[in-house]
């Protein structure tokens, strides 16, 4: 699962701190930066979540639809209803007769 793979969160990132050196950089630019970087681990972490999901119920709707074509009843390839119908006719004129008729 892609969570087993992520190493940081936004919390990680925001709870991180760092030492400061004499020359080292602006803790301000360094903070902004951070804040940055959390957002997108957030928009990130919320667009994952909604593509699971998504994932999730557009699988369901395959099975679904997999499950209702497979109880539908199979016509031979290249018959359409017209030729049930006429195939019908022809049966019930064997079957019957004339007495269909009169």
């Amino acid at each position: 699962m892609l969570s087993d793979k992520i190493k940081l969160t936004a919390k990680d990132i925001l709870e991180q701190e760092f030492k400061t050196a004499m020359r080292g950089y602006k803790q301000e630019d360094v903070d902004k930066f951070l804040d940055l970087i959390i957002k997108d681990y957030e928009t990130f972490h919320q667009e994952i979540e909604e593509l699971q999901q998504e994932n999730l119920r557009l699988k369901k709707q395959l099975e679904e639809t997999s499950r209702r074509a497979s109880q539908q009843p199979v016509q031979p390839a290249g018959t359409t209803n017209f030729d049930i119908l006429k195939r019908l006719s022809n049966l019930e004129k064997h079957v019957f007769g004339n007495k269909l008729y009169e």
